[in-house]
């Protein structure tokens, strides 16, 4: 007499003995049709596509992910490193590129590389190995030269939001850092403000480099000075945020407002402010960027430069199924615009 758990597992043998010539028979289509349908392309009639969806299901693929492999020898699945800089930096782009590839019938597989050169290259080489179709590599450690070997042995791969400057003709998505840092600047500038301080992030970064430079042109373009005495460095942290306007709002001659390189520095100046009893925006002004979830809910709201992470997930997700498909990309390296969120920690120079 038959187990209960014998139908199942005859069923399971049933599905893994399966082609895609079966299932193509089954539905009364061609194979090209099965490939079609199993890849989400647009050139199937809807009752066709149905009939053909119905048949995988009945034998076992689910979301028809096992019919594309067998058709494509692609797996349906797109590694993402990341380095877990920042909880609502990655998430932002992590549900941006998530929602994207659900959309595409593919999932994530997340490999943590802590910031860690050996243990990304080490993951890098296990999801080469045939476990995924392409990577999302967020704030990669690799050089230049390793992601052009890594190109070299066919690996598709876009980075998004590149640490260092990279070549030509490596696939990334980015922000423009340079055009959000000048207009929090220029804001600064408008309002009155004279003495801005600078809190940088992590030093070499290219988000830094280039949040340093649209500082520098708005100063430039206001027909004030640049000196180095009004900038901090810090590394995208709160308690580096802190420490840096502490060094700042000590000068005898303090800034009235602080452009910090992104939101959590920017809470780290704020709580440097209020434990020396300035209000804000009253004695001084702070802008930050990314307008990550708590820049809207801070007291006072955080004036802020958005940054469209969410959809530089979208955005590289996009750029990669075009490289995982072989098919013509109009551009390797895209940047997104920003834009400026004025709220109330920003207000007019006191007098």
């Amino acid at each position: 007499m038959a187990t209960n758990g014998e139908p199942q597992q005859r069923h399971q043998r049933t599905a893994e003995r399966l082609t895609i010539r079966d299932i193509a028979r089954l539905a009364g289509v061609s194979i090209a049709t099965v490939s079609r349908v199993a890849n989400g392309r647009p050139d199937v009639s809807e009752e066709t596509r149905t009939q053909v969806l119905k048949v995988m299901r009945a034998h076992g693929f689910t979301a028809n992910r096992s019919a594309r492999a067998l058709s494509s020898r692609k797996t349906g699945l797109i590694g993402l490193t990341v380095p877990f800089v920042d909880e609502n930096y990655f998430t932002s782009i992590l549900s941006g590129a998530a929602e994207a590839l659900y959309e595409l019938d593919q999932r994530i597989v997340l490999c943590p590389t802590h910031h860690e050169h050996d243990r990304e290259v080490s993951l890098l080489e296990r999801l080469m190995g045939g476990t995924t179709d392409g990577a999302l590599l967020l704030l990669p450690e690799e050089s230049s030269v390793e992601l052009r070997r890594l190109q070299q042995q066919g690996y598709p791969f876009v980075v998004a939001d590149p640490r260092e400057p990279l070549d030509d003709g490596i696939p990334a998505v980015s922000a423009a850092h340079a055009a959000g840092a000048r207009a929090a600047t220029d804001h600064l500038l408008r309002l009155g403000h004279r003495r801005i301080g600078l809190i940088t992030g992590t030093a070499g970064w290219v988000a830094t480099d280039e949040r340093v430079e649209g500082y520098r042109m708005a100063l430039a373009g206001g027909g004030i000075p640049f000196t180095y005495e009004l900038l901090a460095g810090g590394d995208f942290t709160t308690e580096t945020g802190y420490r840096a306007a502490v060094v700042l709002l000590e000068q005898d001659d303090p800034p009235t407002a602080i452009f910090a390189s992104n939101d959590n520095l920017a809470i780290g100046a704020i709580r440097a402010a209020f434990d020396r009893g300035l209000s804000i925006p009253g004695d001084l002004s702070i802008v930050g960027f990314d307008d990550v979830g708590f820049a809207g809910s801070l007291y006072p709201r955080l004036t802020t430069v958005r940054q469209p992470l969410a959809e530089l997930g979208r955005t590289a997700v996009s750029l990669l199924s075009r490289l995982v498909n072989g098919q013509r990309t109009e551009a390797l390296r895209i940047e997104l615009a920003t834009q400026l969120i004025v709220r109330e920690s920003t207000g007019p120079a006191p007098s």
